[in-house]
Formats: structure tokens, sequence, C-alpha cells
């Protein structure tokens, strides 16, 4: 029989909160929000998983293929987002732990048009899909959407004589909701996107550039105008009751970046 060191008893007494794998590749299928029906398209995208679970103080390791084994189980079942809960348990029972964590981060496309000119391209998202099991059992969904941007200073315009300094930003938007209810990545990108001096779009002729560059200069904001702007949005958002919201310009006049931060529990 071939000995189970990881079964071993630990005797110094410290707990591990979270214990696991990470940057697992695997396909995940996705729903994407409905543009013409009522029927949800599906669709595969690459993702690089994290999962762990919480390790009692007299156990000296985990069984790291059991992860794998529990991936892979649903891989085999074609994983959609939505077995994430089944995912958490199983890991949670497998692993007899107290508490289950899993985060599956990907790229997510969207058909995006220039503003003037109409021409499609795809705009490319960092998202994810995270979940956790406490030691109660409460299951916890969060969305994650990485949104970049564009900020013009309020201040450079106001003081320049010609032009303002704008630069390229990323808001990261982490939201929670019930289980019986939905929020599609496509709403929440666009309402990030409502609150940027300008959106950003991967293909612009001349017209469009034109169109961003005025439409930025006339929508001046700071990090915090941008933060604020998103939290009146997410406040009266009555599907969500928890955020967390992460706003950095990449200066382009400074050796520094502008940030911003906010997290609140709705419920």
């Amino acid at each position: 029989m071939i000995k189970d060191v990881q079964n071993q008893k630990d005797l110094r007494n410290i707990p591990i909160q979270k214990v696991g794998v990470k940057d697992v590749e695997i396909p995940l299928i996705i729903e994407r929000k409905p543009e013409n029906s009522t029927n949800i398209p599906l669709e595969s995208v690459y993702a690089k998983v994290k999962m762990s679970v919480s390790l009692p103080s007299h156990f000296r390791g985990t069984h790291m293929s059991r992860f794998l084994e529990i991936l892979n189980k649903y891989k085999k079942e074609s994983l959609l987002s939505t077995d994430i809960e089944q995912v958490l348990f199983d890991m949670k029972n497998r692993l007899d732990a107290q508490n289950a964590y899993v985060k599956f981060d990907f790229k997510y496309f969207i058909n995006k048009k220039a503003p003037i000119s109409n021409l499609e391209s795809l705009m490319c998202y960092d998202c994810a899909f995270e979940g956790e099991v406490d030691e109660n059992c409460n299951y916890k969904f969060y969305l994650i959407a990485n949104v970049p941007m564009t900020t013009l200073c309020p201040c450079s315009k106001e003081i320049s004589k010609y032009g303002a300094h704008n630069q390229r930003a990323l808001l990261k938007i982490k939201v929670s909701y019930d289980n019986d209810k939905h929020i599609w990545l496509e709403d929440l990108i666009k309402m990030a996107e409502s609150c940027a001096s300008c959106e950003i779009y991967p293909l612009l002729k001349r017209e469009d550039e034109k169109y961003v560059t005025e439409c930025a200069y006339e929508n001046p904001k700071f990090v915090e105008d941008v933060i604020r702007d998103v939290v009146l949005k997410l406040n009266e958002n009555e599907v969500i009751n928890f955020y967390e919201v992460e706003m950095q310009a990449f200066e382009s006049i400074h050796n520094h970046n502008a940030w911003a931060y906010q997290k609140c529990y709705k419920k």
C-alpha cells in the first residue's frame, strides 16, 4: 500500500485559510446575452482556474489531485458557469473542508461598432466568475469585469490654454446577487463604459477618432468622478446586493497612476 503523506498529522497547530491549485487551463461554456431571441446562445471560452479549500491544522496537506478530478468531471459534462455552485460543494465534501473557493478568469469578446463609421470589430474584456462556500454552506457568486476606458483630466482642461491631457484607464467591477437573479456581462460592461469620459473602441477611422477625442474633451472626469458615477448606478440596481469597484488611470503626464476604490454590502 502506498503511503499517504498528506494525511499525516501536523503538530504546528496552524490552519491554512486557502490551499489548492491555480492556472489550470480548461474550456468553459458560458451563456451570452441573447440579441434577437429568447434562445440563450452558448460559447466556449478559454479559462484559467484557481481552486482552493481551507485546511484544518491537524492535516499536513490537501489532496491536490482531487481538485483536477472534480474539474475534469464537469469538463466532460461541458462545464457551464451555472455549475460553479455544484463544483464548490463537491470540493468541500471530497476534501473534507469547511470552505471552498473557485475562480475562472477568461477573455470575453463583444462586437462593438465604431461611433461614426459604424464599422464592427471585436472588443476584448478580461472577465471572471468567482464563487465560494463557507462553513455554513452559504454559497456566494461574483461576476467580474475589467473595463478599459478613456478619462480626460478636468483640472488640465480648466487651466490649459490648449487642449487637456487624457489617458487610458481601467475600471474593475465585481458584483454579487441572489441565486434566482441574473446579470449579463454585456449589461455590466455597458454600464461601466457609460461612466467614462469616453468609451474605448478597437477600430477607429478618422471620423471616429475625431468623435472620441471631442467626446472625452466635453466630458472630463477624475477617477473619483468615474467611481461615484458607477456607484450611483450600482446603488440603483435592485438585483445587486454587493459591489466592489476599483478605478485606475494610467497617467500620461505623471510618473504614477491615479486610483480610487469603493466597496458596499447593500443587504
